[in-house]
């Protein structure tokens, strides 16, 4: 079926055209041809009509076209429209809601960089849930991509379109402040009981540096009594709404977490403060919202739990969807803490003083119940010392169980932590269904079962933490789970903890997700692999869906004039460690000499980047911006004034910087790629996961590694053109990449840059 766009404000050109108004497009047919014409509706313009999936699609990709016609700065895009026009078949031919036969769709685009994604998508999918009255959840896994689009795109759309739309950011309860709890910290009205309830818990780790800053006299207590007093007097004054993301200057992640809105310690509607809580008045702009930004996390931490609309019944927009795998391992990874217990000691009596508030009998003796589930938790900590390699300040130590089989010593004192735990658990979930039962009855009763409830909170997360995660290290299948131990020195303390993780995120996402979603796009520009899209249907667990499709719309750049890739050819195998290094810093430092507007080097880890660092000389030291040595908004600003000034600078950056910088023109003239991006060998659910491959006889290097690799290197490779003006040079100094099978295959789905290897310094065409 062919389809014609027309912008109109008169009668229908044909009056013996089949046509019917929908909202600010009059679609029309006739032999075949849908013509979608834009009209200004009048107030008899108010019949209805049931629509079919033609009419849909067109007047989606109406709306996708008339928002590139008219938003000043937008242009057609080579591929963009092809985007646009698989969104809209794909997202037409859906049924939503209470269909007994729901029709699905779940297509899969890869767009490459300046395609224009968010145009397509959000044109498309907005028009289509305004006509079709639901709505659209567009999840994200970067807080930039939520601000352009809240910002920016957004804005953009409902400038064009007619028919007026809400949007809103949906963000985790805990980025919201808890009025009930900031009232009883802040000021003079701040008790012993308040600080027992809500205080900070001494147990959690303090971030990076807050150790080192309590050492040189950072008083803690003096520094929480200012902030609650300012952020309770913010809050009363109304120039402060209640969003930890909308203060000036982020807080101590531990001051904030006494004063955070939790699920744990929340009564919802049965709050004294429920009706100015700051966390459900943003719940109720969501619901009014025909739009809702959001991100990986808090979809897939939501399922199940009203937060977002239901699923089967909206349509969900994956952007920077290549993150969902490990978004979904994390979701169902459980850790627990082994050396700060402290609060045991303090949870019998919390048990036992609400009971007794209650006059309501435990059927557990909790004080013997958490002493023997510390007992049995040192014991564990015991043991992982003895396990677990020696672990300094500059780093932590893990220890992997094997084809995830714990050892007999540490089964029995695990079996008895999930027991323990079990009991305390059942303990507070009674007590706590109680006080939520006499808050409802009797609205008397709400404040101090609030009280009572938020006490329990308190509690809640650690046991919860420490029963999961004894059930899954205790768990034996046919496809084991990734098990280890783990030392973290890096707050200047050590802490030991023991964690459990799923290795397979596409049975987790193909359980828990796509069997609830009705219409979805998952999208980004790094989807492919080596030239495919298996590794990532199989990683989503959309391998052999009939219901998903895919798309790969090329970049519009000309990347064969635009760029060049160069492979340096090194003496040293990359697998000699100390060599290689050696000769690619030497290689590196004679590049960065010829460096004169921006660039970026990108090293696979620290000690790499430390020996390129180490290395440089008195004329380069003041060129080098290091990534950590400043927060990432200051450096960039600091790169982009130095380059603005005529001066060269290079950027030196870790792995998470090879995604997301958008440095274009001279900001980045270079990409300098110290090693193929292999991920470091010792992460442990890679670990465990490769091990289970080999034990079913698959390769894990063919399987995952070099898939997730090439994705990475077209991530990194990324970096370089950012325009349709932009000239730049890619420079890999890991000969495997021309060399080994493996590498060719990465080649294949990097963007088709002229290729030239140098040898002894001299460039020679590939």
């Amino acid at each position: 079926m062919r389809y014609k766009n027309y912008s109109v404000n008169g009668p229908i050109p044909d009056p013996q055209i089949a046509c019917r108004d929908l909202g600010q497009f009059r679609l029309c047919h006739l032999d075949g041809v849908i013509e979608a014409m834009q009209i200004k509706p009048t107030p008899q313009d108010k019949e209805t009509f049931a629509l079919s999936s033609a009419d849909l699609a067109a007047l989606s990709l109406a709306a996708f076209d008339q928002m590139m016609a008219v938003t000043p700065g937008f242009r057609a895009r080579a591929g963009q429209r092809d985007m646009a026009q698989r969104i809209a078949s794909a997202l037409a031919g859906v049924s939503l809601g209470d269909d007994p036969e729901p029709g699905k769709a779940i297509t899969v685009i890869q767009a490459g960089t300046g395609v224009g994604k968010s145009a397509a998508y959000l044109s498309t999918s907005v028009a289509m849930a305004l006509s079709r009255k639901t709505r659209v959840v567009i999840s994200t896994a970067t807080v930039a991509l939520q601000d352009q689009l809240m910002t920016k795109d957004l804005p953009a759309l409902a400038a064009v379109l007619d028919t007026p739309f809400a949007y809103a950011l949906a963000k985790g309860r805990g980025r919201y402040v808890c009025k009930f709890k900031l009232e009883r910290l802040a000021g003079p009205g701040g008790d012993e009981l308040s600080d027992e309830l809500f205080g900070v818990d001494e147990d959690t780790p303090p971030a990076r540096g807050a150790f080192a800053r309590q050492l040189q006299g950072d008083h803690p207590e003096e520094r929480r009594m200012k902030l609650y007093d300012a952020l309770a007097a913010a809050l009363a004054s109304g120039k402060w709404d209640g969003d930890r993301d909308q203060l000036a200057e982020q807080p101590d992640a531990r001051d904030w977490s006494a004063v955070a809105a939790e699920r744990h310690t929340c009564t919802a509607r049965h709050c004294p403060r429920y009706q100015q809580c700051s966390y459900y008045n943003a719940r109720t702009q969501l619901t009014q919202a025909d739009v809702i930004v959001a991100n990986h996390d808090l979809v897939l931490a939501s399922l199940g739990m009203k937060a977002l609309p239901e699923l089967d019944n909206c349509l969900l927009v994956f952007d920077e969807g290549h993150h969902l795998p490990a978004v979904a391992l994390n979701q169902f990874a459980s850790s627990m803490d082994l050396s700060a217990l402290r609060w045991l000691d303090k949870l019998p009596k919390v048990l036992l003083d609400v009971s007794e508030k209650l006059s309501m009998a435990l059927t557990q003796d909790v004080s013997t119940l958490a002493q023997q589930l510390k007992s049995a938790l040192l014991d564990v900590a015991r043991i992982a010392i003895g396990l677990l390699p020696s672990a300094s300040s500059a780093h932590e130590a893990t220890y992997r169980f094997s084809n995830g089989l714990l050892p007999q010593a540490l089964t029995e004192p695990m079996t008895l932590i999930q027991g323990h735990a079990g009991g305390l658990s059942s303990a507070l979930e009674a007590l706590g269904a109680e006080l939520k039962r006499r808050a409802k009855e009797d609205p008397a009763q709400a404040l101090g079962s609030s009280l009572m409830y938020a006490r329990l909170g308190q509690m809640a997360p650690r046991l919860s933490s420490v029963l999961t995660t004894a059930r899954q290290l205790l768990e034996h299948g046919a496809q084991p789970l990734a098990k280890w131990l783990k030392a973290d020195a890096s707050s200047g303390l050590v802490f030991l903890t023991a964690h459990a993780c799923p290795i397979v995120p596409g049975d987790l996402l193909r359980q828990s997700l796509w069997g609830q979603v009705r219409a979805a796009v998952i999208t980004s520009a790094t989807l492919t692999s080596c030239g495919s899209f298996d590794y990532f249907l199989q990683e989503s667990g959309l391998d052999n869906n009939p219901d998903a499709s895919t798309l790969e719309v090329t970049s519009p750049f000309n990347y064969a004039t635009q760029g060049r890739l160069i492979v340096v050819e090194t003496d040293a195998n990359p697998k000699e460690v100390e060599a290689y290094t050696r000769e690619m810093v030497a290689e590196l430092l004679l590049d960065l000499q010829q460096v004169e507007r921006g660039a970026l080097a990108l090293f696979t880890s620290r000690v790499q980047m430390k020996a390129a660092l180490d290395a440089l000389g008195s004329s380069l030291q003041p060129v080098v911006l290091v990534q950590g040595q400043m927060a990432r908004g200051r450096l960039l600003a600091n790169h982009q004034a130095r380059v603005e000034a005529g001066l060269p600078s290079v950027i030196f950056g870790l792995q998470s910087f090879g995604e997301g910088l958008d440095l274009p023109g001279k900001l980045c003239e270079t990409v300098f790629i110290a090693k193929l991006p292999f991920s470091p060998p010792s992460d442990p659910v890679d670990e465990a996961r490769a091990e289970w491959l080999q034990s079913v006889g698959r390769d894990p290097f063919a399987e995952l590694v070099v898939p997730a690799t090439g994705i990475k290197l077209l991530q990194w490779s990324g970096r370089a053109i950012r325009t349709e003006a932009d000239h730049a040079s890619v420079i890999c100094y890991d000969r495997r990449l021309l060399r080994m099978s493996y590498g060719q295959r990465m080649l294949q789905g990097l963007p088709p840059y002229a290729l030239w290897r140098r040898v002894a310094g001299v460039l020679l065409p590939v």
